[in-house]
């Protein structure tokens, strides 16, 4: 299997990377293009087939990932529109708000399509994708480009609808964990905890409360239970983030952040 991935940024780095340590594809099978040489320089560094035509990345592929930014789809698209073999081949996106139909308009043909929607902790294995996908695709096709993103972290099956409010609790959330973090240190920082110390501390509290939920398959809302004992700091905290809309704004934030989603393209 040839895989090609049309732009060099952030996560196509993560993807790539995570695709050749645990040997899904070798780096040989594997071509990227940007017109950004730097960027192309720190790709050719994992070993793989660098090109600043996407055309050349793309022709000899079997699957096609286009990861560049969403006002940059239909530019790709039309240009991908010319390749030789397109209709044999899968294209896989990963933009919020381009939907399969809009892909498939500006390929110019009934093209085989999957949408995705991964988040940056795949940098470190740990990443979540949803993907989607509509026919002429197969359970096939799309079990190879599940393993793909397996191999930076979890993947779901969600139906196309779904997929921009995936935005918003998986694609997006990692920024507002990280500023609940850089809060949670501030605060330590303020009792006097080393800032390094602080960070550490507030992410592994973090980290260790993402495995609880996904471990032991407890409402979230029953592990807050067993923190919180009666008359004591925890509930005093809970209390005090109730009062001031905690729960609210995130639910704000992530609703504005799905009504972005929609209006992309």
């Amino acid at each position: 299997m040839k895989l090609a991935v049309i732009g060099a940024g952030n996560m196509s780095s993560a993807l790539v990377s995570g695709i050749i340590k645990n040997e899904v594809l070798s780096s040989s099978d594997i071509s990227v293009s940007d017109l950004d040489k730097e960027k192309l320089s720190l790709m050719a560094e994992k070993g793989v087939n660098t090109y600043s035509s996407n055309i050349e990345a793309a022709e000899g592929a079997d699957i096609v990932i286009i990861a560049v930014k969403p006002n940059i789809y239909p530019i790709v698209a039309k240009e991908m529109s010319k390749l030789k073999t397109g209709q044999e081949k899968i294209f896989v996106t990963i933009a919020p708000g381009i939907s399969i139909a809009d892909i498939k308009e500006w390929l110019g043909f009934d093209a085989k399509i999957i949408r995705t929607m991964p988040n940056t902790p795949a940098m470190v294995g740990e990443g979540m994708t949803a993907l989607c996908y509509e026919s002429p695709v197969t359970e096939e096709d799309y079990g190879k480009v599940r393993l793909l993103f397996e191999a930076v972290g979890q993947t779901e099956l969600m139906s196309e609808k779904m997929v921009n409010s995936v935005v918003s609790v998986s694609g997006s959330s990692p920024a507002y964990v990280y500023m609940l973090i850089e809060a949670m240190a501030d605060a330590a920082v303020y009792d006097g905890i080393p800032r390094n110390t602080a960070y550490k501390l507030a992410a592994q509290s973090v980290l260790g409360s993402a495995k609880m939920v996904l471990e032991t398959g407890e409402h979230p809302g029953k592990l807050k239970d067993m923190v919180c004992s009666p008359g004591g700091t925890t509930i005093s905290a809970v209390q005090v983030l109730e009062e001031e809309g905690f729960r609210s704004s995130i639910i704000k934030a992530m609703l504005a952040c799905n009504k972005k989603a929609r209006e992309m393209r």
